[in-house]
């Protein structure tokens, strides 16, 4: 894989990739870096990058999670360090720290989903094959997940009729 190739890749997920991992493990921009370079040795190019990445920093992550596990003490010092899920809205109508807490409530594969899609642009079919589920199971969660977010931030439907 050319260096223009790798420097678009990154470009164009870099940081949705450091959000995905960033559910399971403290360090989420080392396991992005490390997917990265595993990348750019791969002696053939994957048929679709951005799924070959997710699913790299997927298993990168969870593995630093169990890792993390057996060093209990390290865990607690990282979780202090980490940063915010949403920069702030300068707007006022999402409070940063009220959807990251409402989206870190969500059961793990709801929450995986939704920001495989939103933030990395992942298709239904592509989260299944990383999740290792049907598409439909995907959908499904992603949706469940919207309606607990809306439910949790008061935010209303948007295709629902005002009663």
């Amino acid at each position: 894989m050319g260096p223009e190739v790798l420097g678009r890749l990154i470009d164009d997920h870099a940081a949705a990739l450091v959000l995905y991992a960033r559910q399971w493990c403290a360090w989420p921009e080392d396991i992005v870096q490390e997917a990265f370079i595993k990348l750019s040795r791969e002696s053939r190019s994957p048929a679709n990058a951005a799924s070959w990445l997710y699913r790299v920093v997927r298993n990168g992550a969870l593995s630093a999670a169990r890792s993390a596990r057996r060093r209990q003490h390290h865990e607690t010092a990282a979780a202090e360090r980490q940063a915010p899920w949403f920069a702030p809205d300068e707007s006022g109508r999402l409070d940063a720290g009220e959807a990251a807490a409402a989206l870190e409530k969500l059961p793990p594969e709801q929450r995986e989903v939704i920001v495989a899609h939103l933030w990395g642009g992942l298709t239904f079919e592509q989260i299944a094959e990383l999740m290792s589920c049907s598409s439909s199971s995907a959908h499904r969660w992603y949706g469940a997940g919207l309606a607990a977010l809306r439910e949790r931030l008061n935010v209303p439907c948007p295709n629902k009729p005002k009663k």
